[in-house]
């Protein structure tokens, strides 16, 4: 056998061993990803209630969808809510990020306890928070109520349901605090000295070399952070179901109700690619800003 057959049967052996093993995800998105996407396609043009047979409705359920107030007002506080999620969480978690970097004693013990809430389940997490918030006897309002201030409605008003569940998402964030302390530590200290040894304070230190070093982490924060906050739902159903007076109705808990309230699959699976058209938007929005301010090293 020559040495130029010999590398052809290798290569073919090695080809078959890459399709063996790469079958099992190829099967599951096919099967559990690639399927229902184009079913979904297939879904929006039609009529479904899972009593009866589909039928073909063509494009009324988007007609119907551009014309239902109830939708743009999912939408409205849908992205009230990513922004205020997305604005709060990142800089809060980013500070802890920044003391919890810091040399102290019980450093560990620090970031455990900081991670600990992102392990809690989410019913556990809805339940908390509904104490937390409650306008009566809630932790937040006993707190304002001890310096003399009368404590808003929370998620028993229409004004302060949004903010009050700004304030829950905050919960749980230890993934994006790890994500941070890994790109804390990443930046090279030769940096801070040389600003230091130019008479750069603290704040100086901190405004020129970790965030622009940050500013992809932060980035990466901000694109996953709006794309869950804008899918999210389930907590939201639990603690609200939608109310007071849709003030909480977001698109996803939008979905989900025509989906398993009113079994109109056709509309839901429409309302579902509205969704997904809102995600590349504004993930597009952002990575067109990310030239403005995310600093790459190697440029």
């Amino acid at each position: 056998m020559t040495a130029v057959s010999a590398r052809s049967t290798l290569a073919r052996r090695e080809a078959r061993r890459f399709h063996l093993f790469v079958s099992p995800w190829v099967i599951g998105f096919v099967l559990f990803s690639a399927g229902p996407i184009l079913g979904a396609v297939v879904l929006s043009f039609m009529d479904w209630n899972l009593l009866r047979p589909p039928t073909w409705v063509g494009f009324a359920n988007y007609e119907r969808m551009f014309t239902d107030p109830e939708f743009w007002e999912s939408i409205e506080n849908t992205v009230q809510y990513g922004l205020g999620s997305v604005a709060l969480g990142v800089s809060f978690t980013f500070l802890l990020a920044l003391l919890l970097n810091q040399p102290l004693r019980f450093q560990g013990l620090f970031r455990t306890v900081m991670y600990l809430p992102s392990v809690v389940s989410g019913l556990a997490t809805a339940l908390l928070w509904l104490n937390i918030l409650h306008p009566d006897y809630g932790l937040i309002n006993k707190v304002l109520a001890s310096f003399g201030i009368e404590g808003p409605g929370w998620l028993a008003s229409q004004e302060w349901a949004i903010p009050g569940l700004v304030l829950m998402s905050v919960w749980g964030a230890g993934n994006t605090i790890v994500i941070y302390l890994a790109g804390l530590q990443g930046i090279p200290k030769t940096l801070y000295e040389a600003a230091e040894i130019d008479g750069a304070g603290w704040w100086r230190r901190f405004w020129s070399v970790t965030v622009p070093m940050m500013s992809p982490v932060i980035f990466f924060n901000v694109v996953t952070g709006f794309i869950a906050a804008l899918q999210s739902y389930v907590l939201i159903l639990v603690m609200t179901e939608g109310g007071p007076g849709n003030a909480t109705m977001v698109l996803g808990l939008y979905i989900y109700r025509h989906a398993f309230v009113y079994f109109d699959m056709g509309y839901a699976a429409t309302l579902s690619w509205a969704m997904f058209a809102l995600v590349i938007a504004v993930t597009a929005i952002q990575f067109g800003l990310a030239r403005r301010w995310v600093h790459y090293e190697f440029k």
